[in-house]
């Protein structure tokens, strides 16, 4: 799968709107973006597969958090401009 096909998904979006405000675990994530567990989790395997996001474990809660920073910019004529971009976070920071 293509970084543009991991984030052609308008779920996978809400998900990753979500968790760049704060880490989540599953079930809280599922009842933020309005999903079952299975589903998320779904989603959430996708993202990470794609390097977006990583988990941690808390007790026995699995909590999710972005793990790169996206960039998408689209601009019309005369820039014609389209970037898709994500960034490991500890490259970001350099």
């Amino acid at each position: 799968m293509t970084l543009i096909d991991a984030l052609g998904n308008g779920t996978r979006l809400q998900i990753l709107r979500e968790l760049s405000r704060e880490p989540m675990y599953v079930s809280e994530l599922a009842e933020t973006v309005g999903m079952d567990g299975k589903t998320a989790v779904h989603h959430l395997s996708t993202l990470e597969d794609e390097g977006l996001v990583a988990h941690y474990r808390r007790g026995n809660r699995k909590y999710y958090e972005l793990d790169a920073a996206i960039e998408l910019r689209i601009a019309p004529p005369p820039e014609r401009t389209f970037v898709l971009r994500a960034d490991d976070l500890e490259e970001s920071k350099e």
